[in-house]
């Protein structure tokens, strides 16, 4: 699965700030990366007079709006995703996810923190990945000034980007199934080794299945 980082901090802590300059300095090292905000409250990305709300007031599930720049999906939640159901909606095309917000995930999590809010931090430390702090904390977090942007990437790029592995990923009704290593290895060599031997299958760098046991239709 491709890994995930939430960014966590207090209100006008800086956490947008800190993606703003992050991003573009793992995207200069040739990373893709994909970003989820967390939103306290519904909201809105079409407004009443667009096709799009128009097509979702008349009974659609979910509406996928696409141009040659831009693809953006709206899907009707009856309740609130949690990061491994982003991740999958994502796809495997990224290397990483970056996240503001989901303190109570289970993913890594780097604080930001800033001294005139208060000494306090949001989470408790060992529950953090790293801590950028404009002060220095009295905690074993691995810490990182404001404007070390560089000194982050790098840390990320240790812990997170560097391996390059053979990946399986398996969602079993949209939840993410965990695999042993024989279990994941057999299903990597089982099905690229059926495939490749179809005709017309060049070389396989990904491979997406979907599978769905269409419900039938009562008489």
């Amino acid at each position: 699965m491709v890994p995930i980082i939430a960014v966590v901090g207090k209100s006008n802590s800086g956490k947008t700030g800190l993606l703003e300059k992050l991003i573009p300095e793992l995207r200069g090292r040739g990373y893709k990366i994909a970003v989820v905000k967390h939103m306290g409250q519904d909201f809105e990305l079409d407004r009443p007079d667009k096709d799009s709300w128009r097509l979702m007031q008349s009974g659609s599930q979910a509406v996928i709006l696409s141009s040659a720049q831009r693809l953006a999906l709206i899907k009707l939640m009856e309740h609130d995703a949690s990061l491994e159901e982003l991740a999958h909606f994502i796809g495997a095309d990224f290397d990483l996810i970056l996240t503001e917000g989901y303190r109570y995930d289970k993913a890594p999590k780097i604080e930001v923190h800033r001294k005139e809010l208060g000494n306090d931090l949001l989470c408790p430390p060992e529950e953090l990945l790293a801590l950028v702090s404009d002060e220095k904390m009295d905690v074993s977090t691995p810490q990182f000034a404001a404007d070390d942007v560089k000194g982050l990437a790098d840390f990320i790029e240790r812990r997170f980007l560097g391996k390059h592995e053979s990946e399986i990923v398996v969602f079993a009704n949209d939840k993410p199934v965990l695999l042993n290593p024989f279990v994941r290895e057999f299903l990597i060599k089982t099905i690229l080794g059926m495939m490749s031997a179809l005709k017309g299958v060049e070389e396989i760098k990904k491979l997406d299945i979907w599978f769905r046991e269409k419900t039938k239709r009562k008489q």
